[in-house]
């Protein structure tokens, strides 16, 4: 039970932190993986995998899938509720009181400075998963920098040929992005990736 209530305190504080959207609850899902050992790294790549496959925001989906794996459907749940009740309060706050300070220039500026703070937080996140899919690095960390020979010794060929692939696909035929993801999931299954 402890553990539960943990877990939904944590998913508040990530759901209150992560700004920028879904990917960039990564990073916090990271930290959880690491503090707790509710899942693994390699589970956190299953998150984004089924997150970015499913219908709905990726966050959401993501701590869907995370409180799961950790206590069932009741985690599930909690945990879900847990993510978007901060952002729930704060748009009910923000909506009644915006229109009095839509032209402030300080609201103005805050804004200004939460772009490229979630733009750092995705684009870090994508960095580490770009790094653990290609080079086949389960704990990734930034001091791992000074370990590039170590690192580039786990070149996943066979993950970087897909993405290029894919990519080109992407790029030369413009189909449904549900196409190309079942695509990538057969692809998957078969090269047992």
């Amino acid at each position: 039970m402890l553990d539960l209530l943990i877990m939904c305190l944590q998913f508040m504080k990530t759901g209150l932190f992560a700004v920028g959207g879904g990917l960039a609850t990564i990073p916090f899902l990271y930290e959880l993986s690491d503090k707790y050992a509710w899942f693994s790294h390699s589970d956190i790549l299953n998150f984004i995998a089924v997150a970015e496959a499913t219908p709905g925001p990726v966050g959401v989906n993501m701590a869907t899938f995370a409180g799961f794996i950790t206590h069932g459907v009741g985690g599930a749940v909690l945990s879900t509720l847990s993510l978007v009740l901060p952002s729930f309060v704060i748009i009910m706050i923000v909506a009644t009181i915006l229109q009095k300070f839509r032209d402030n220039r300080f609201v103005t500026q805050g804004f200004h400075f939460l772009r490229p703070a979630s733009t750092a937080l995705i684009g870090a996140a994508g960095l580490r998963v770009l790094l653990i899919v290609f080079f086949d690095v389960e704990r990734v960390t930034f001091d791992m920098f000074g370990h590039l020979g170590e690192v580039f010794t786990h070149v996943n060929w066979m993950a970087i040929i897909v993405f290029c692939v894919m990519f080109f696909l992407m790029k030369t035929f413009k189909g449904h992005t549900l196409i190309y993801i079942l695509i990538a999931a057969a692809l998957g299954i078969i090269l047992k990736l």
